[in-house]
């Protein structure tokens, strides 16, 4: 079956469930930026992935797209708890919920979970992990953190965190920097992939470069 007809039936089939839950739990908590509309852009940028991955080898493999839908849109639901660096830790146990509210078996999800959990993992420690779903989510979530989009995200998380104005810029200049050389160690086999989201990682160092030169000349 095309990949596209897998990606939609698997979307119809979970992607309502996971947005009402999703919304339930985390739509008064004010942080935008890690609202619906992120996760809906990492499910975008999980997508984009799969396409490229089909290139190389077609996947047929409906329950593992389906098991990715979940992971893109409950991966930051812990954010609802804890904005800080264990929301993934929480993100697991409200995904977990949802699966008993939805009488999904536990055991079937112990990949989501685990990517689930250690999606948020910037050091890139677990790189080598044969969880798949961990690899899409993590390149998929760091896409987003790129472009003008990812400038408003850094700086309200970062915000949120107490991190003070004048060390914000080094702090998300070096994250994003792991980011990309993440993605580049994951799909630098796609070139065409790389560049295109070079030009956005690049909006975002160059907006935070110049930020800082600013506020070193006050």
């Amino acid at each position: 079956m095309n990949i596209d007809i897998n990606i939609h039936l698997a979307g119809q089939k979970l992607i309502p469930s996971l947005e009402g839950y999703f919304k339930s739990v985390f739509d008064d908590k004010k942080l935008p930026s890690h609202g619906i509309d992120h996760h809906k852009r990492v499910w975008k940028y999980a997508r984009e992935l799969l396409h490229f991955i089909n290139q190389e080898e077609e996947i047929t493999d409906s329950r593992f797209i389906e098991k990715l839908i979940i992971a893109c849109y409950l991966h930051d639901i812990g954010m609802a708890v804890d904005k800080g660096d264990r929301h993934g830790r929480h993100s697991r146990l409200l995904c977990e919920k949802f699966f008993l509210e939805n009488n999904m078996r536990l055991p079937d999800y112990q990949d989501v979970l685990e990517a689930i959990e250690n999606h948020d993992n910037k050091e890139y420690s677990d790189s080598r992990s044969p969880n798949k779903l961990l690899l899409l989510l993590s390149v998929a979530d760091d896409l987003d953190a790129f472009g003008y989009i990812g400038i408003y995200r850094y700086i309200e998380i970062y915000l949120a965190r107490g991190v003070q104005p004048d060390k914000i810029g080094p702090m998300i200049r070096e994250n994003a920097a792991r980011r990309f050389k993440n993605l580049e160690s994951a799909f630098g086999r796609f070139p065409g992939l790389i560049e295109k989201h070079r030009i956005r990682y690049l909006v975002l160092e160059s907006f935070f470069k110049e930020f800082g030169s600013e506020l070193e000349s006050v």
